[in-house]
């Protein structure tokens, strides 16, 4: 005779899925942390990092720019799970730059803004500013933008 305790096997399959559902988050948890670092270039040409003031200024001098050593403002701001159109076209200026700001789709990052004093054609203008968006110590997007009415706005890139 054979017998099988239905009970004993309730708890042997409870353990089993609960196993099975440890490992898939684990590995999903992997996985976007892998997919994160690989959104920050490291062609070597630019250093990314930014967890410190001087880390930031080092990267900002990387590009050409000069700015005001204290930033004029920094804020936490909050990447949408979706983007809508401005954000669509928001990311397409960080992909012309190397990076991408999907990886980072739901994260709230912080939002670095300086003055640029010696931007080519605005050396005496106040109107220009440098954005880094900043997450775990890491640029991962930005721009440089001009607060003038008719004015532009241009991914991370090093001037000429």
């Amino acid at each position: 005779m054979f017998l099988v305790s239905l009970k004993s096997l309730k708890g042997k399959l409870f353990l089993l899925v609960s196993a099975v559902v440890a490992i898939v988050i684990v590995f999903a948890v992997i996985s976007s942390s892998e997919n994160a670092e690989k959104s920050t270039p490291t062609d070597g040409a630019l250093n990314f990092s930014a967890s410190t003031d001087a880390e930031r200024l080092s990267f900002i001098s990387s590009l050409g720019l000069a700015v005001e050593n204290e930033p004029s403002a920094v804020a936490e701001i909050r990447i949408p799970d979706e983007f809508d159109e401005t954000y669509t076209n928001y990311n397409e200026i960080q992909k012309q730059s190397g990076l991408d700001l999907d990886p980072y789709k739901g994260c709230t990052v912080k939002k670095w803004t300086y003055t640029v004093t010696n931007y080519p054609g605005y050396e005496e203008s106040q109107s220009i500013r440098i954005n880094l968006l900043v997450c775990k110590g890491k640029i991962i997007g930005g721009d440089i933008c001009s607060l003038e009415i008719d004015g532009f706005m241009k991914g991370l890139t090093k001037q000429e």
